[in-house]
């Protein structure tokens, strides 16, 4: 009994003390948006449940008038067609309700994509991302000497090298050899370009979406507010090998991310192990503790 109060407490420890490894990634048959991970995603899951209120009942009038036509003035019925062509009610009223809906929809919306593209004056971290094809390069500005480094798809043959065989955390065609790392509850400030073609920096659980253009730096932002590994795409046609140009986020703990950046100042890569060690080692106590208790 004693045993299983301690594996008790030890599991909420963990679990109040440990970074999650929860990954958030398409599933199959999914119809929703994935779970939303920050403020502005949760505006964007609201606006689409919104929007709803107004598109499912017009829906269903414009298939009513649409049934009633049919029955009421099929040729069987109505032998001799009505030669009216203008009435002032009925075009005032199909003018005026799309003006009046279409006020009710385009207010909130432009709040919304204001409030995505106009980031906050003092961000916390800023982050440049280069599209090339086909494969991204970010680059922290932090201190005099940025962190800069490449990202490309996870092959299989690579995986045991980097400790990413479990595929259900690091999904086939959408891992990363080496992840952006953000400490959670932070504002980062998303500068985003491209080094040949148009690309698109796309991850729908920040509610993100911009384009890489040559020559030309978009800026967005984004402040994730759990802790987890994020999965986006390039969401533009960029080439042959546009669907192999994955994006990863990793969110993390303060401290963590302070111990990240300090290893990745000299090798990402093992910086990149010892962060995923800290983080799935966590989360495997969770589990632990669980069983234990069960």
């Amino acid at each position: 009994m004693k045993n299983k109060a301690y594996a008790v407490l030890a599991a909420l420890a963990c679990l109040l003390f440990a970074s999650s490894a929860f990954a958030d990634k398409p599933v199959d048959w999914q119809t929703n948006f994935q779970a939303a991970a920050t403020g502005i995603m949760e505006e964007i899951t609201w606006f689409e449940h919104y929007t709803l209120w107004f598109i499912i009942p017009i829906t269903l009038f414009v298939l009513l008038l649409l049934v009633i036509v049919v029955v009421k003035f099929r040729e069987s019925a109505n032998p001799v067609p009505s030669r009216t062509s203008h009435n002032t009610l009925i075009e005032v009223v199909w003018t005026v309700g799309p003006v009046i809906v279409l006020l009710f929809l385009a207010i909130p919306s432009f709040q919304l994509l204001t409030a995505q593209l106009t980031p906050p004056e003092n961000p916390d971290l800023t982050v440049k991302a280069t599209g090339n094809q086909w494969y991204w390069s970010y680059e922290y500005e932090v201190g005099e000497n940025p962190l800069s480094f490449d990202s490309l798809l996870l092959k299989d043959e690579d995986r045991a090298g980097l400790g990413k065989e479990d595929k259900a955390q690091y999904p086939r065609l959408l891992a990363v050899d080496n992840e952006v790392v953000v400490p959670v509850g932070k504002t980062v400030r998303l500068l985003v370009t491209a080094a040949d073609v148009i690309h698109a920096f796309a991850m729908p659980a920040f509610g993100v979406k911009i384009d890489a253009v040559p020559g030309r730096l978009n800026e967005t932002w984004f402040k994730a507010d759990r802790e987890g590994l994020y999965y986006g795409q390039c969401s533009e046609l960029c080439g042959k090998d546009h669907a192999y140009m994955p994006i990863a986020v990793r969110v993390v703990a303060q401290d963590k991310y302070d111990a990240w950046l300090a290893a990745a100042a000299t090798n990402v890569g093992e910086a990149n192990k010892a962060l995923m060690a800290s983080v799935d080692g966590a989360a495997k106590a969770v589990d632990v503790a669980d069983n234990a208790a069960q």
